[in-house]
Order: C-alpha cells, then sequence, then structure tokens
C-alpha cells in the first residue's frame, strides 16, 4: 500500500487519539502491535496516519486498549471510514495547508465558538470586507492569491446555511466592528450583514464594549470547534505565521473557560444588535 502523501486534519487527529488511547494503556507500540497480529511499524504507521486504517482494525485496537467509551469508538471508527475528499482539496498546492485543515474541521464540527478582537469572523465576512482583509497581509500576496484566499473563505462559510447549518456562537470586540477594512462603505455592508446573520436561528452575534475592562485578552482570533464527543474537540489560533491547532485536554479546556468567561461580560445579544446598528449609522 502507497503511504500518503497529503494527510488531512482528520486522518492525523484519528491517528493521535488511537497513541493517546494506546498510552493511556500503558502498552508501548510493540506491546500494541503484539495484540493486532502485527508490527511496531504498522502501530507507528496507523498512529502517524501515514496509511489508511480500517474500521475493524479501529475497534480491534481500541478493544485492545481497554476503551470503554463507546460513543468515543464510533466517532473514530466514522473518521477511519470516511474517505471522501472535501472541497477544500482542491486549494491544495495553492494555500497554507492550515487554511485547508480548519475547513475540514469546521466541515465536521457539531458546532462553532469563535472570539475575535480586532477582526470580523471570517465565517461572517463578506467578499469586500475579506477581500480588504487579504490586500492587506504583510507581504502584500499576488492578486491570484488574494482571490483563492477570498473564495475559499466564502466557501467555508456553507457551513452556517443549508439543510442542516452549523451552531455557531460569535463573541466579537467592539474594536473589529469600528475597524473599516476597504473603507466606509464596505465596513457600513460587512456590519449589515453581521446584524442579517444574527437573526439566523443557528447564529449567535455578542459584542464586547470597549467599556468593559474584565475580558482576557486572547490575541486576536480563537475558534472552538466541537467534535462527536468532547475527546475530539479543536482548537485554532490566529498567529503571525498562520493557523496553529491544539487539541490536548488541558488546552481545550482552558479555551472553554476563556469563552465562557468572554461570553458573560458581552453584551446580550439584542443589546448587540442595537450597538452594531449604531456604529453603522455612524459610518
Amino acid at each position: 500500500m502507497a503511504a500518503r502523501g497529503n494527510q488531512t486534519a482528520r486522518q492525523l487527529r484519528l491517528g493521535i487519539e488511537l497513541r493517546r488511547l494506546r498510552e493511556r494503556a500503558g502498552l508501548s507500540s510493540t506491546e500494541a502491535g503484539r495484540l493486532l497480529g502485527t508490527n511496531q511499524t504498522q502501530i507507528s504507521n496507523i498512529e502517524a496516519s501515514r496509511f489508511g486504517v480500517s474500521a475493524d482494525r479501529v475497534r480491534a485496537l481500541t478493544r485492545n486498549y481497554s476503551c470503554a467509551d463507546d460513543a468515543l469508538v464510533d466517532a473514530l471508527v466514522t473518521m477511519a471510514e470516511d474517505r471522501k475528499r472535501g472541497w477544500w482539496e482542491e486549494y491544495r498546492e495553492i494555500l497554507p495547508a492550515g487554511l485547508l485543515d480548519l475547513a475540514e474541521i469546521e466541515h465536521h464540527a457539531t458546532e462553532v465558538r469563535v472570539v475575535h478582537l480586532i477582526n470580523i469572523p471570517g465565517l461572517l465576512q463578506t467578499t469586500d470586507h475579506a477581500r480588504a482583509i487579504f490586500d492587506g497581509i504583510v507581504p502584500t500576496p499576488a492578486a491570484y492569491e488574494v482571490e483563492h484566499r477570498v473564495s475559499h473563505r466564502m466557501k467555508r462559510q456553507a457551513v452556517l446555511h443549508g439543510e442542516h447549518p452549523t451552531p455557531y456562537k460569535a463573541i466579537i470586540h467592539e474594536a473589529a466592528l469600528r475597524m473599516q477594512f476597504g473603507g466606509p462603505d464596505t465596513a457600513r455592508k460587512q456590519l449589515e450583514h453581521l446584524v442579517g446573520m444574527s437573526e439566523r436561528e443557528n447564529v449567535s452575534i455578542v459584542v464586547i464594549p470597549f467599556g468593559d475592562r474584565s475580558f482576557p485578552c486572547t490575541g486576536d482570533g480563537v475558534v472552538y470547534l466541537y467534535g462527536p464527543v468532547p475527546q475530539l474537540d479543536t482548537v485554532q489560533l490566529d498567529t503571525p505565521h498562520g493557523s496553529e491547532f491544539f487539541d490536548a485536554p488541558t488546552q481545550l479546556e482552558k479555551y472553554r473557560l476563556t469563552l465562557d468567561r468572554m461570553e458573560r461580560v458581552a453584551l446580550p445579544p439584542k443589546d448587540s444588535r442595537d450597538l452594531i446598528h449604531r456604529i453603522t449609522q455612524n459610518l
């Protein structure tokens, strides 16, 4: 069997979780291979996602690791069985891998929570606003790359629409609402779009006003993506070097608490909508 050329975020996460279960069971990769009727190399390849793994092998491994969490096992089996290429793969070798990973994890998330301090969340941006953001990247990307980034971001937004839209909760600082990327007209249309999105049943938007001094600073953007079970949650952070992903239990707990605290200091949805209206009228 040929090794995978490009492992997706979902494939890598399956290997990570199988390794965690093995380590929790106190087994070496050699011992795990013996129990499975194979060898240490095969276990290492499975955990590194170099090759695909069958649903039967996932179930056998979790039995050998004494994992009694049926919901987690079923979720891992589903990940192993999913061999479909997502729409984001058309951007492979065009955009940074982290953007493709984010799109894939969003696609499979059961709920998404975000906090942004100086930017409107990507899933809530208009085309013109997104283009203005990407035009401002340093160093300035080529025009064709900007358009690829814009189209990728717009396609990501499909998770908020359709027959089964993903529940989405956004916490946005007032500073982000007052940024005029692309000029006043672009900013006005962006805020109007934000109000429209806030009226969707699956979307909640709350604002942290300038007057609040108690919110914990997190940098610019945090995206918390809920998996089918809590062990498969993921956190994505925006950094100057691109997207970074975290999935260790302690990290997940830290960001859940951070988002909870942020939500407590934000205005209620109606008051948030009223603030967005006032800012829009002053543009």
